[in-house]
This record gives structure tokens, sequence and C-alpha cells, in this order.
């Protein structure tokens, strides 16, 4: 059985079981004033068959109602007369199952309006409390069946949502790793024409970044801890080649194992490398502050740069990590200084905040 079915028995049950036990309730408060010769026992078994006898006119109109308003595709205005004629001939139902039925054979006497005069089977009075008593049960199940549907709506858009964004990180996530790859073969193609004897070393760096990309970055997060040693195995690689730069790097976590989506904080360090240092003539340099404290993160970078006063190589690869940062911690905050001979970003994320995902 799909669980929307499934859920959907189960609360109609429950409504069903609540009500009958409300409903029971009021009848037998109601016959201690209408038959007080009665035992209160024989007043609660009357009350426990009426109601029942009750349910064989009001289920079926409640669930012959649910099908015309939600299944039966058919003009409005004919949805409206037929729901009008399903409900007279409940009324009428009702009317019948309560004066042929409840009074001579559950009471035992003949259904009167003021306690005197006998009542037909039709008139005003009785007509109205019959239709009173089947339009409260009907009010109560539309009102439980759309409050349902409302939450399987909010559900399953919500479901969407969530596939959408996980589509959509995967997809920035995809353009990161070719990104990275790219720029890094550069740097060994660059060495081994120089027969470096770093080669190999940076090979095996490269290997450790590749094994990150390809199955720690397919997590949904990963641990700080796991993100630093990317980044520090990223500049070691770095620093090989570019021989004047100097890189100040400094941690201060006091939760290694706090998780967080990778590949968001390495994005801000090729920017710096590849708008940076590799843009710059002469000693460059990096700085990088990484603070974790009582789960908020504060990351900041900063790296030397050539004064260039139309370029905007810097903005490169911005938007993406803007766009994957709104997406993962939406109460973030990022400052980006584009200065003259220097680019700062800080980052900072609240993990606490139960907006990230």
């Amino acid at each position: 059985m799909k669980p929307n079915i499934q859920s959907k028995l189960s609360i109609h049950l429950l409504f069903w079981i609540l009500y009958y036990i409300l409903e029971v309730y009021l009848d037998f408060y109601w016959s201690r004033y209408q038959f007080p010769e009665f035992r209160w026992q024989l007043r609660l078994q009357n009350s426990l068959f009426l109601e029942l006898g009750y349910f064989m006119v009001k289920i079926p109109l409640a669930y012959s109602l649910l099908y015309v308003y939600e299944k039966l595709n058919i003009n409005k205005l004919l949805k409206y007369i037929l729901c009008i004629i399903i409900f007279i001939i409940a009324v009428l139902a009702h009317r019948f199952f309560t004066h042929y039925i409840i009074y001579p054979h559950i009471y035992g006497v003949i259904e009167t309006l003021d306690g005197k005069q006998p009542s037909g089977f039709i008139n005003g009075l009785v007509a109205f409390n019959s239709f009173m008593d089947l339009i409260f049960m009907v009010g109560l199940i539309f009102g439980i069946e759309i409050t349902r549907q409302k939450n399987l709506l909010k559900d399953q858009i919500s479901k969407l949502k969530s596939e959408k964004l996980d589509q959509e990180l995967t997809m920035l996530k995809a353009q990161i790793n070719p990104h990275f790859l790219f720029n890094t073969l550069n740097n060994i193609y660059g060495m081994a024409l120089k027969k470096a004897d770093e080669t190999p070393d940076v090979i095996l760096q490269l290997s450790k970044i590749m094994r990150y990309n390809i199955y720690e970055a397919a997590e949904k997060s990963i641990s700080v801890e796991k993100d630093i040693e990317n980044i520090k195995d990223f500049i070691q690689i770095q620093k090989i080649r570019h021989r004047h730069l100097t890189v100040n790097f400094h941690e201060n976590i006091d939760h290694p194992t706090q998780e967080i989506s990778p590949l968001i904080l390495i994005q801000f360090v090729e920017n710096a490398f590849k708008h940076g240092v590799s843009e710059s003539l002469g000693n460059t340099f990096i700085s990088i502050d990484i603070k974790l404290k009582n789960g908020i993160l504060e990351y900041c970078i900063e790296n030397s740069k050539e004064e260039r006063p139309n370029g905007n190589s810097t903005k490169i690869g911005l938007k993406n990590i803007r766009r994957q940062l709104e997406l993962i911690y939406p109460g973030h905050m990022l400052i980006v200084e584009d200065k003259s001979d220097r680019y700062i970003v800080k980052l900072t994320i609240d993990f606490n905040d139960p907006f990230s995902i």
C-alpha cells in the first residue's frame, strides 16, 4: 500500500473513531434529560447502537460528497446540484432512521416535538435538526481532508525544492572539479617541462586532492578538519610552483568534526591563486585565517594583486560561490573588498542557523 493512501486511511479511521465517541457522549448526555427513567447502562447501550446506525447514513454521505468534490470531472454547477441532491437524500435517510427505528424500537416511544405533540416524518424543526447533525459531520470531514491534502502538497513541494537544490548544487560542484583539475595539470605540465625534482611529490598531492574531490566532495557534508586538510594540500602544490609566494595560514578550530559542505572554502583559495598570485609580478602573498568557535565559522583570505583599473578577473568564480552559499547557508555573510593592491574576502557561517541545509 502506498504511504499516502496508508496515511489517508489512518487519518480518516482516527477521525471516525473520535467522532463516534463524541456523538455517543452527546447522545448519552441528551438522553439523560429526555429519558430520565432509563438507567444509565441502558442509555449508554442505546447511544452506542443508534450512533452506529447513524454512521450508515453519515459515512456514505461523507465519501459521496468527497468523491463528487475531488474526483468527479464535471461542470461546477452540476457538482453543486449533485451535492444538494445527495444531501437531501441523506437528510431523508436520517429522518427515516430517527422516526421509524430509533424512537419506536430503541427508545420504545413515539417521536414528539415538545414532549407532547407527535412529530411527523418531515417537518421544519426535525428536518433542520437532521440537517445540522449532518452538516456538522460534513464540515469536520472536509476540514480534515483539506488540511491533510494541504500538508501533503506542502511536503511534496518541499521535497521538489530539496531535489532541485541538490541537483543545482551537484551541477555547481561539477563546474568546480574540471576547472580545478585543469589548473593543477597546467602546473604539473610546467614543472615537467623544467624537469623539476618535486614533480612526483606534486603528482602525489594531486592524487590526494582528486580523491577528495571525487569521493569526499560527493557527500552532502564533511568535517571541517578534512576540508582544511584539502586546502593545505592544494597550497602545497601551488607553493612549489610559485617560488616567491608567501603563505600565512592560521587556524583556530574548537570543533574539528563540525560538518560543512565540501568545496566551499577552497574556492576562495583557488581564486586567490588564479586571479591574484598568478596574475601578479614579483613577491606575492596570501594570508588565510580560519576560526571556528561555538558553531560560528569566520574565514578570511587576503591576497596581493596587481593594480588593474579596468580588470575584472577577480570576479570570475564568485557568482558560482555566492550561489552555493545562498542555497546551503542562506544566513551567511560574505564581504568582498577589491582594493588597488590586494583582494580581501571575509566569510561568516553560523552552523547553528536552522535554515542551513
